[in-house]
């Protein structure tokens, strides 16, 4: 193994200590070890990904640093996947997706990276996620480092108590609402020969119901 792959390896041991140590964790990991991270995220990228509403996205592997992120950012996005693999590991579903949420609005909030670079930003977090969760390994070819993908295969049991649980819930918890809000949905046209509305009585003072708001989908590559 290659002093690289060797760095990568021993932060991925140190990010999965206790869930109480998730923002010390993250912080204490080195520039070199978050352009290790950044480099097997872009490994794992995909040359297409098409959004849910079915605009295709292309991404130019030959441009590089076209993409890539900031250390700095990258580094509150692997801390982001952390904290999703912990969901994972303690089987916080819902959690889990609505931790990822958080991490594009925020992105997207920013108004400063291209569509590719949010696509890249997912696969940083996925990669975190399967990295900390053992659903891919790093093995050496001929002196070169290369990313695995273990999906199909048994992976280590790894435990959390309900203490642990709680605390991932309450982190979570705190990270969504520290993040901006889902972007509310358009008010849907009126349906023909449906009943108008009925007006609001002289002088009251009716308050319209606010739609509902649900989460947009976040980039899975």
């Amino acid at each position: 193994m290659n002093a690289r792959a060797g760095i990568v390896l021993a932060s991925a041991m140190a990010l999965t200590l206790g869930v109480s140590a998730v923002p010390a964790a993250a912080q204490e990991l080195s520039d070199g070890a978050i352009k290790s991270f950044m480099d097997y995220a872009w490994s794992l990228t995909p040359q297409q990904f098409s959004k849910p509403d079915g605009t295709v996205i292309q991404i130019d592997k030959k441009k590089k640093e076209e993409v890539l992120i900031p250390v700095d950012v990258a580094r509150d996005v692997i801390k982001a996947g952390r904290l999703s693999a912990h969901a994972q590991v303690c089987n916080l579903r819902e959690d889990q997706v609505e931790n990822h949420r958080a991490l594009m609005r925020r992105e997207d909030s920013k108004k400063k990276w291209t569509p590719q670079q949010m696509v890249y930003i997912s696969q940083l977090h996925l990669t975190t996620v399967m990295l900390l969760t053992g659903k891919i390994r790093l093995v050496e070819k001929q002196g070169d480092k290369e990313v695995v993908v273990d999906e199909g295969k048994a992976q280590p049991a790894q435990s959390c108590t309900e203490e642990q649980g709680k605390k991932v819930k309450e982190m979570i918890a705190a990270y969504v609402a520290a993040s901006p809000v889902p972007a509310a949905r358009p008010a849907e046209p009126a349906v023909a020969g449906s009943p108008a509305p009925a007006p609001a009585a002289t002088g009251s003072t009716a308050v319209p119901k606010t739609p509902a708001t649900p989460a947009p989908a976040a980039a899975q590559p």
